[in-house]
């Protein structure tokens, strides 16, 4: 079972490759969503004192679009290599 966290969105780092396919329309989209249906969680992996958005920009952007300053996320372990 996956474990839920409130964050603050600032404090979620986005990984370079996760910013470049940022859709502006899909986030519009989702933040009209959000408010008729709630949000759905984006996962997160603590590395050390930081958090790493590893899927949901778009649910992240769209609650920040709204005007949220934290987010429910998800709490995902990272694979070790």
């Amino acid at each position: 079972m996956l474990k839920t966290k409130s964050v603050p969105i600032a404090s979620i780092y986005v990984p370079l490759q996760r910013r470049d396919t940022l859709d502006p329309e899909k986030v519009q989209r989702l933040a009209a969503d959000v408010l008729d249906n709630g949000q759905e969680f984006p996962m997160v992996r603590e590395d050390g004192a930081r958090l790493i958005l590893v899927e949901g920009l778009h649910r992240l952007e769209a609650c920040r679009a709204l005007g949220e300053t934290t987010i429910l996320a998800y709490l995902v372990q990272a694979r070790r290599h």
